[in-house]
């Protein structure tokens, strides 16, 4: 007779598209692949140990081409990388999802089952309670480089990309009881972004705001600049900063300055960098600010 597996007994695993879950008395190992078909995120985290306690719940549902996925759902709160992802992953790139072929459908099943039953916690976690990505990070963005050692966010500008207001600021060192938060904005949308929030008012433009490193085309990826990001957060939570990031009040641009936009947005849409339909929205949205 065959032994039904059980979750009571540790190193159980479940091996799925890109990733393999080990299931362990009170959390669950993901192991992620590092091959050239594994998102770039996900072969960057290398691995995470996500505590039953951190998890809202689990869902199984039918996923594209014959395949079934598994998901644990984390508690909001409880990890600072969807946090300071805030939304903006997209779904190859969900760290809690785990890919498997259709056939093995009631083999997760019964692990979905018995992580349920497991489950204890429920509502907004109080503290973090996944582990961030360790320190020393390091990446480019655009206009400079930005590391982080645990202690101390640093800046170091570009001469080639960094605007004459950073130039003028100098590079800059952020220590993380001086921050209150992080603002993540993915470099696969417009306007992308990394800037650090320490109770000042920031200016209208990233590209003005020496507190901010701008991403751009090839310039802080998801893989880097993500874990950069919840790493600083998770180091800011730590050291009894607050836990809700302050939002950061946006005034309304000087037209001057929405037609300068205007008029790059222009130069990428000519020279191919920004589609039409991009370049109408970006172009609707900087008018709307007016």
């Amino acid at each position: 007779m065959g032994v039904t597996p059980t979750m009571s007994r540790m190193g159980d695993v479940l091996a799925g598209f890109h990733a393999a879950w080990e299931f362990e008395s009170d959390s669950v190992l993901i192991r992620y692949e590092r091959g050239l078909r594994t998102p770039k995120l996900l072969s960057a985290l290398r691995e995470r140990r996500i505590p039953l306690s951190a998890v809202a719940g689990v869902t199984l549902a039918p996923g594209k081409r014959g395949t079934v996925v598994l998901r644990l759902e984390p508690r909001a709160g409880a990890d600072p990388l969807l946090e300071a992802a805030a939304g903006q992953l997209k779904e190859g790139s969900d760290p809690y999802r785990l890919v498997l072929p259709a056939e093995r459908e009631t083999l997760a099943e019964y692990y979905a089952d018995e992580l349920r039953s497991q489950l204890t916690g429920s509502g907004p976690a109080e503290r973090f309670l996944v582990d961030a990505p360790e320190a020393p990070l390091s990446f480019k963005a655009y206009d400079g480089k930005a590391s982080f050692d645990g202690r101390t966010v640093r800046f170091r500008w570009f001469w080639t990309g960094a605007s004459s207001a950073k130039w003028k600021a100098g590079d800059q060192s952020f220590a993380v009881s001086e921050l209150s938060g992080v603002e993540w904005r993915s470099p696969e949308v417009f306007e992308g972004h990394l800037r650090l929030i320490n109770g000042q008012e920031a200016p209208v433009q990233p590209d003005q705001d020496p507190a901010t490193v701008v991403f751009g085309l090839g310039y802080g990826p998801v893989h880097e600049s993500l874990p950069f990001a919840a790493a600083v957060l998770a180091a800011v939570r730590g050291r009894g900063a607050s836990a809700a990031v302050p939002a950061v009040t946006v005034p309304r641009r000087d037209p001057a300055d929405i037609a300068d936009r205007i008029r790059h947005l222009g130069e990428l849409h000519q020279a191919g960098l920004v589609t039409d339909e991009e370049f109408t929205v970006k172009k609707a949205e900087l008018l709307a600010e007016l």
